[in-house]
């Protein structure tokens, strides 16, 4: 992966140089609650309302 991020890029995401190679799959991945979930977003509402801290995407 490369650390640098291509301009005019609306995702801001990352490219890398080479195709990546696939070493293994997770299959034991057990999936949040939606109690844990709703846990989440709310935090993440409170985030966004505070001007002491930047959420990067």
């Amino acid at each position: 992966m490369t650390d640098k991020k291509f301009p005019g890029n609306p995702t801001r995401s990352y490219r890398s140089a080479e195709p990546l190679i696939i070493v293994g799959e997770v299959t034991d991945w057990t999936r949040q609650t939606p109690e844990a979930l709703q846990a989440w977003r709310k935090r993440l509402a409170e985030l966004r309302v505070d001007e002491r801290g930047e959420i990067i995407n």
